[in-house]
């Protein structure tokens, strides 16, 4: 696709082919090129490779390079062909000015071995450039009594070309008045000249227009022209008269700059310059006036160059002044009134009259807690606002007069929420479109008390091994308080009730600062076993707010007791205890029994029996776990008639507490064996055995149908609760309804070991029980069941020892608390009344 070559391309070709042929030549062994100005990059200057006598493959190998004395790189080498080629835009006018010569300098380096050239590249002109006037527009003012011949100096026209291409005639318009001459200054240049050929009229024609040409010598020829205005001067003899005495104006303040404003017009009577007017502002107009406002001192338009704002300048009262140019000047004046209008151009505003106070927490609704204004610099309904809150806020605004606003509260406050707000007001004005802008106003509420102390807990529960250090920490119970400064210090203490009839302070006292509990004393489990702390927290407000909260102390069980024996009755009264056996006993009699209780509890009331020391270790043994002291063999005519027995009985506590006891038998011939005879009369059938046979299995049946019964009822509750909340448990009501309000249970259950132990205990947790203990060993004949009596004479309690070795054990939940089955068992059977009556009626007849 081609493309049509503009009229200066085409001519710059041709120039550049009209030279290519003498592009170079060497004058004192230097090269020189010529070359048009304005060539195309790349366009080729030379074959630098073939005037300097260098091979292609030197250009490489020598490192050939053009180094430019000018600061930019016209030209560069193209190293494929030799060729100096262009390499930036040439611009002889911008290189060399008005010069008649233009010559660029080059040194072209050539390394291996290093030599330097130097060519010239002489830059001819191209007729670029058209002539140009310095003014388009020229004026003349000529009077219409200027004598015929009479000659005026044109401004002459500059060409940046030079030589051929520069500035060579000029020409003029025709007209019947005025011709063109030229006249010739220095340095050999001609300016043109207007030369009057005929008298001028003013009445026939006040003014001439003339068109000036100017032409330079180039090919094609290019012009440059200007306008020339002659004007025909009259004689002075007429005022200028403004066609009102007061204009006025009104502009948006908002209008932009440059905006036409009004046009002032003033005629004279006169002609030429005694009837041209020009207008100007008055001299005392003020710097306020100039810097807004300009005006053509020609037309008398006025236009708006500065900016207008209506809240510092609502209105402008200008004088203007109408002056000819006769001689003498002639002046009138006029006055400009521009009125601004407003425009809702200010954002209205929120100032403070007085600093937000803080603000009480119980403060009643109506209290003020700021005053406040509201302004706009606009007028009229720009300058009418409205405030507003955001919703939901507790507090509002009352008005008052002119845009005067008490910020007030409306609603109930609480510090323990929002200790602080930030209360955004935003006001909008009524302008089109509204403006609007947001205040923050932070109001601080402060604390009232109202809060009571808080305990991380509704209740403690506390677990403490007896014979503690008296003044060691027991626990340390902690309550927060919502409130803030001395509203929110807590102080504890302990409430005073009784612990066995003693006040329980006591037993501990309480850190009042931290709530730190301690002991007083060493406790004892066998004396002490359970007892409530109330604490009460205590704010240090006005007036103050308390809360209590219970501590359940449970007392551990420690190995602090040895075993005591209270069978046989002397070996319990710490004598010696004699037994009497025939000497016909066989192997596995029945010598003796040693019974013997702990006051410890758990593994710590755990019995074993073992002989410690025997006249004849062979004859007799004792049970482990019953203490039955039987023989091994049958007694031999060779054993002595006098045996004695050293027997040691030991807890299974940690430390081991033990005791012993010391066994004389006596063996004696003809002696009968009074136990086995008390046997046998045991086991012999009576009628009123079985009649208490009969009873005990009536009231078993009763029972069992009374228990189906009852689990039946538990099993349909626990189904619903674990509907709600997924457990199965006994609620506390549900708990409630079994129980005997005036009882307490402690249930301490063992199962490891070869013994099964179940202690549990009634009453008043404040209070000591009777306690039954049941202890079976897989070895024994027979059951033994022991009652003890505390030394406590009060109240009877009801104590129930149950065993139940082969009963499987798992978890169940009760009250939020992980119990075995068999202690949920055992917490059955000890609060339901059927089950307790008969295991009361069975205790009763086994003894």
């Amino acid at each position: 696709m081609t493309k049509t070559m503009g009229y200066r391309d085409w001519r710059w070709q041709a120039l550049w082919w009209h030279h290519f042929f003498l592009l170079w030549s060497i004058t004192d062994a230097q090269t020189r090129y010529s070359i048009p100005e304005e060539l195309k990059q790349g366009s080729v200057v030379g074959n630098l490779a073939k005037d300097l006598g260098l091979g292609l493959s030197e250009i490489f190998d020598r490192k050939l390079r053009v180094a430019s004395e000018a600061d930019e790189q016209y030209f560069s080498v193209d190293a494929g062909k030799g060729e100096l080629v262009v390499n930036d835009r040439i611009d002889r006018e911008a290189l060399c000015g008005q010069s008649a010569s233009c010559v660029l300098p080059l040194q072209i380096v050539i390394e291996n071995p290093l030599s330097l050239h130097r060519i010239e590249v002489e830059i001819k002109d191209i007729n670029d450039n058209s002539p140009r006037f310095h003014t388009k527009e020229m004026s003349l003012k000529i009077a219409e009594s200027a004598a015929v011949g009479s000659r005026f100096l044109l401004e002459g026209a500059e060409d940046s070309d030079v030589g051929s291409n520069s500035v060579k005639s000029y020409t003029l318009t025709k007209n019947e008045c005025f011709t063109l001459k030229m006249k010739e200054v220095e340095d050999g240049k001609t300016v043109p000249e207007l030369v009057l050929e005929k008298l001028l009229d003013r009445e026939k024609k006040a003014a001439h227009q003339l068109l000036l040409t100017a032409l330079d010598g180039g090919n094609p020829v290019m012009t440059g022209t200007s306008q020339i205005t002659v004007t025909v001067l009259d004689v002075n003899d007429n005022f200028p008269v403004f066609d009102k005495n007061i204009y006025k104006v009104s502009l948006q303040e908002n209008t932009v700059k440059d905006t036409f404003v009004v046009k002032m017009t003033a005629t004279d009577a006169d002609e030429g310059p005694n009837g041209e007017v020009e207008f100007s502002f008055g001299s005392r107009t003020p710097d306020s006036v100039l810097s807004v406002f300009e005006i053509n001192s020609l037309t008398g338009e006025i236009q708006l160059k500065g900016d207008l704002d209506y809240e510092r300048t609502a209105s402008y009262k200008i004088e203007i002044k109408a002056k000819d140019k006769g001689v003498p000047e002639m002046e009138s004046q006029s006055r400009l009134q521009i009125d601004v209008i407003d425009v809702n151009d200010n954002t209205p505003e929120i100032v403070l009259t007085s600093e937000p106070q803080p603000v009480r927490e119980d403060a009643p609704s109506g209290t003020v807690v700021a005053l406040l204004k509201a302004r706009d610099a606009d007028s009229g309904n720009n300058a009418k606002v409205t405030l507003q809150l955001p919703k939901g806020s507790p507090f509002s605004l009352k008005p008052s007069f002119s845009n005067n606003y008490a910020l007030v509260t409306s609603g109930a406050l609480d510090r323990e929420s929002f200790s602080e707000y930030y209360i955004e007001i935003t006001t909008t004005d009524s302008g089109s479109p509204p403006l609007s802008s947001k205040k923050t106003i932070p109001v601080s509420i402060t604390d009232v008390n109202d809060n009571p102390p808080v305990f991380s807990q509704p209740s403690y529960n506390v677990y403490l091994k007896e014979n503690g250090v008296p003044g060691s920490i027991l626990y340390s119970v902690s309550a927060s308080d919502l409130d803030f400064g001395e509203n929110a210090k807590i102080s504890y203490s302990i409430l005073d009730s009784k612990v066995q009839d003693v006040s329980v302070s006591s037993y501990v006292y309480i850190n009042s600062d931290n709530g730190s509990i301690y002991s007083m004393h060493s406790f004892d489990y066998e004396k002490l076993k359970v007892f409530q702390i109330q604490v009460q927290a205590k704010d240090q407000g006005s007036p103050s707010l308390s809360s209590n909260t219970t501590v359940h102390v449970f007392i551990l069980d420690q190995n602090d007791n040895a075993p005591a024996v209270i069978y046989p009755s002397s070996a319990a009264l710490g004598s010696l205890s004699h037994q009497r056996m025939p000497r016909s006993a066989k192997a596995g009699h029945l010598v003796t029994k040693m019974t013997a209780v702990d006051a410890d509890s758990g593994h710590n009331a755990w019995i074993s029996y073992k002989v410690a020391e025997a006249t004849d270790a062979s004859l007799f043994t004792v049970n482990l776990y019953t203490g039955e002291v039987r023989t091994k063999r049958a007694v031999s005519e060779q054993d002595d008639s006098s045996q004695r027995l050293l027997i040691e009985i030991k807890d299974d506590g940690e430390p081991v507490q033990s005791s012993t006891v010391t066994v004389s038998i006596l063996l004696e011939d003809g002696l009968h064996e009074p136990i086995l005879d008390l046997r046998q009369k045991v086991t012999e059938p009576s009628k009123k055995t079985g009649r208490i046979t009969l009873y005990l299995i009536l009231s078993l049946a009763s029972v069992s149908v009374l228990s189906v019964v009852t689990f039946l009822i538990l099993a349909v509750k626990c189904i619903k609760s674990s509907r709600s909340s997924g457990s199965c448990c006994m609620t506390q009501s549900d708990y409630d309804g079994y129980k005997n309000p005036n009882r307490n249970l402690q249930i301490q259950l063992n199962t490891d070991g070869p013994i099964k132990y179940v202690e549990v205990l009634g009453g008043d947790m404040l209070s000591q029980s009777q306690s039954f203990r049941s202890c079976m060993s897989p070895m024994s004949e027979y059951s033994d069941f022991t009652m003890i009596k505390p030394s406590s004479t009060t109240d009877f309690k009801e104590v129930i020892s149950v065993l139940d070795a082969s009963l499987p054990d798992s978890t169940w939940t009760f009250e939020s608390q992980q119990v075995s089955r068999k202690q949920w068992t055992s917490h059955i059977f000890s609060y339901y009344w059927p089950i307790r009556l008969f295991l009361t009626l069975s205790v009763g007849l086994y003894l």
